[in-house]
């Protein structure tokens, strides 16, 4: 294949870039509009004049097509925030800086109408093709990330967007490349989405045996009756039933000391938040708190092998097992088990009821679960030698799916790290567009 011939571009990201493209900054090839309709969820319908791009929905997307169904009426129409085809919008603010700068492009023909905290980039015509500076954008977008303020949440503004330089080809070159781009990332993503459906499946599998062997026990000969509750179904008739509380030394949750006071905060008694879950074991804490942290607030120590669960927000039903003696906050319900059980079945069983302890929560919006439905959960169970059986082929089992899981995670990360140098070497003139179909489905098959 012929190669370009090229020359030193002056920026630094760029390097060098193929002698006939031109080098030039968005604010002379774009024209800019600032997002200023802020639309609320309530805002937003299935079936409406425009199509509303809300902040809130376009960070999840790449691109607007047909699938994207959000929507409002004439009353939110503005002139100055209409979206055409071939548009780039560009998400200007994040709770992380990893999302920063996520660009979306407009592949509709209908009136779309940018929401708040967004900017929106007009291709000059004849000059700049939007697919092109859509897939640009992919390449560029990490030095957006050095014009970023904030703490919690980062942003940029329009005017740094302005200073942006790019490497501009022949607007025929352009088009060739972002078609190319298109064909070739689209069988990256079909294969991403083979090896998610993997996923899916593995997972799936995981859930299913875990509930058999947790429900069921490991003897595939045992006899079985209907245990009259929900989410276990049939068990063993040698199993016995009864309430968590009662089987548990100590359960409930803890507190949290007052931030306002560091002092409590000076300590080397782990303190485990819902964000420590990692259903998994729980070896180290975000933060630490003294004694005088225990006995001056609600925060209760637990030991070694005491079983956690998060109930409520974005981390609810997640679980852990302690393995240090720590106290808990009030989002965690810990579960010090008795003498009749261990914890690790326990942990297990736990995972097996997340969603339906999930179900029987309450409160608006998202459900939090209910520590005394815990408490008064009735579930069968065997005696501690066979739990340990369960246990011990549980934990093997789950180290076999963790391979696979972790072999098909390998390959996505792969593909996707394939997607975005492919579109770098692409937009920045390192890899040559020219080239036939056949020649370039062979190229994406090989990295598959």
């Amino acid at each position: 294949m012929q190669q370009y011939s090229y020359k030193n571009s002056g920026i630094e990201w760029l390097e060098k870039v193929p002698e006939h493209w031109a080098i030039r900054r968005l604010f002379n090839i774009c024209n800019f509009i600032r997002g200023n309709s802020a639309f609320e969820k309530n805002d937003l319908l299935s079936k409406g004049k425009y199509v509303a791009l809300q902040y809130g929905k376009t960070y999840k997307v790449e691109e607007v097509n047909e699938e994207f169904e959000f929507y409002v009426n004439e009353e939110f129409f503005k002139s100055s925030q209409i979206v055409d085809f071939g548009n780039v919008i560009f998400v200007s603010t994040s709770e992380t800086m990893e999302d920063l700068g996520h660009s979306v492009y407009y592949n509709r023909k209908d009136t779309g109408l940018i929401g708040g905290e967004q900017i929106l980039l007009k291709p000059k015509k004849n000059v700049l093709d939007g697919k092109y500076l859509f897939y640009s954008s992919k390449a560029f977008s990490k030095q957006l990330k050095k014009f970023a303020t904030g703490i919690k949440v980062f942003r940029f503004d329009q005017h740094d967007l302005k200073t942006i330089n790019i490497p501009l080809p022949p607007l025929p070159e352009q088009k060739a490349i972002a078609d190319y781009l298109d064909k070739a990332c689209a069988r990256i993503d079909r294969i991403i989405a083979i090896k998610e459906e993997q996923l899916r499946k593995i997972e799936g599998y995981y859930n299913s045996r875990i509930h058999e062997v947790i429900t069921k026990g490991l003897d595939n000969g045992v006899d079985l009756f209907e245990s009259g509750i929900d989410w276990q179904g049939l068990v063993p008739k040698h199993w016995k039933c009864e309430k968590l509380f009662r089987l548990s030394d100590k359960m409930g949750s803890g507190g949290t000391p007052k931030s306002t006071n560091q002092e409590y905060y000076d300590g080397d008694i782990p303190w485990i938040q819902s964000g420590d879950l990692n259903d998994g074991l729980v070896s180290e804490t975000k933060m630490y708190i003294n004694e005088r942290a225990i006995q001056e607030s609600s925060a209760k120590m637990f030991e070694k092998g005491t079983v956690l669960i998060a109930m409520y927000g974005a981390t609810i039903g997640k679980l852990g097992i302690m393995g240090m003696d720590a106290a808990t906050n009030q989002a965690c319900c810990a579960i010090q088990v008795g003498s009749k059980l261990d914890s690790d079945f326990v942990f297990f069983l736990l995972y097996d009821m997340r969603q339906y302890l999930i179900s029987q929560g309450y409160g608006g919006g998202q459900n939090n679960i209910s520590q005394e439905v815990l408490k008064q959960q009735y579930f069968f169970f065997p005696e501690k030698d066979e739990q340990l059986q369960i246990v011990s082929y549980v934990k093997k089992f789950q180290n076999q799916i963790d391979s696979l899981r972790e072999k098909v995670n390998n390959q996505i990360s792969t593909l996707q790290s394939y997607r975005k140098s492919l579109i770098h070497e692409c937009v920045t003139g390192k890899k040559r567009v020219y080239m036939g179909a056949l020649e370039a489905k062979k190229e994406v098959e090989s990295h598959g």
